[in-house]
């Protein structure tokens, strides 16, 4: 099996179910000089022995995918950039994002892969056309990338995905893709090097804000996530299939809650009073980073696992565990 991106969030979580379950991995990483860290970070939580292999490649380059699928029969496709700004030129995410998408497919049909399992995100259902706007989202429901409030990491999971499944109906031949599309991913984190969704409960535990905006996500565990992966990966019923992974929708205010109800004297910088929306418009002014989510103050989307529930048999642990636990590690690896 072939895990791209096997040092990120996500994908460190899929070496880790895949490893369990008893398979031998494969994963890319971006340099190879961090080769000991990886395997060091995934056997906390198991041994990986001589099972767990190591190989460098890019999103933005051919050189080294043709070896890297060599003999797998799956793939898992996590590798995609998520950065802690979105950029002025959304080419800066929407290239490698698409491009390392086809370089991945090309590679895996050459290589006569059996099923591709890819990483997209609830950004690419999100901004639907339709009106009213559907209530919750499901996987028939694709975000329009010149949507006005679409962000260049929206456009750039949204094209990726596209074109993958573009590829597939032009391309797939035998083999068979499925995508699978997270909400806002939390969990416990394996280091210090952790993803830019983590942050939210970060910033609550260190007191990074003055207070709680009335901002709130559908939250989903990262070990959720790397098992529906694998469910998806070995199901015949998910070729050629989207999944939602979704926990529940929390306030921000409602997520400092539940750290200060379960961490106690560790959630003393947790802010306590509400932010009005006027005031977080205001400071877009002097801090254009948080122009993002403006749209999305007030605002609910709900979004249904029903289809993964009912075709994978996949359940999302309680989300209050997933951010005890989170904090903890965040606590733990000295990020807070």
């Amino acid at each position: 099996m072939l895990v791209t991106g096997g040092s990120g969030f996500i994908g460190a979580w899929c070496v880790i179910e895949l490893l369990k379950r008893g398979y031998a991995v494969r994963a890319t990483i971006r340099d190879l000089r961090r080769a000991e860290a990886v395997r060091s970070m995934i056997a906390t939580e198991v041994d990986p022995g001589d099972r767990l292999a190591l190989v460098e490649t890019q999103l933005t380059e051919d050189r080294g995918w043709t070896d890297a699928v060599q003999g797998c029969t799956c793939v898992l496709h996590v590798a995609s950039p998520l950065p802690p700004r979105q950029p002025r030129d959304a080419r800066e995410l929407i290239t490698p994002a698409r491009d390392g998408t086809l370089r991945v497919l090309r590679a895996s049909a050459a290589a006569g892969v059996r099923r591709v399992v890819m990483t997209s995100s609830v950004a690419a259902i999100t901004l639907t056309p339709a009106l009213p706007r559907p209530d919750p989202l499901t996987e028939e429901h694709w975000t329009d990338p010149q949507h006005p409030e679409a962000s260049p990491y929206a456009r750039s999971k949204t094209l990726a995905e596209q074109a993958a499944w573009a590829f597939m109906r032009e391309n797939g031949g035998d083999m068979t893709l499925t995508t699978i599309n997270p909400v806002v991913v939390i969990g416990p984190v394996l280091g210090r090097d952790y993803s830019f969704s983590v942050q939210v409960i970060e910033r609550l535990l260190r007191g990074a804000a003055p207070g709680l905006p009335r901002l709130g996500f559908p939250l989903v565990d990262v070990r959720d996530v790397a098992d529906l992966h694998v469910r998806a990966m070995s199901a015949t019923q998910a070729a050629g299939e989207r999944f939602i992974a979704t926990g529940r929708f929390l306030w921000i205010s409602e997520m400092a809650d539940i750290l200060r109800a379960r961490l106690g004297p560790q959630a003393r910088k947790v802010p306590t009073r509400p932010v009005p929306n006027w005031l977080i418009r205001l400071a877009t002014v002097f801090d254009s980073s948080l122009r993002f989510i403006t749209p999305e103050l007030d605002r609910r989307r709900n979004y249904s696992s029903e289809k993964a529930q009912r075709l994978l048999g996949w359940t999302p642990r309680p989300v209050e565990d997933s951010i005890l636990d989170c904090a903890r590690s965040l606590i733990r690896h000295g990020a807070v």
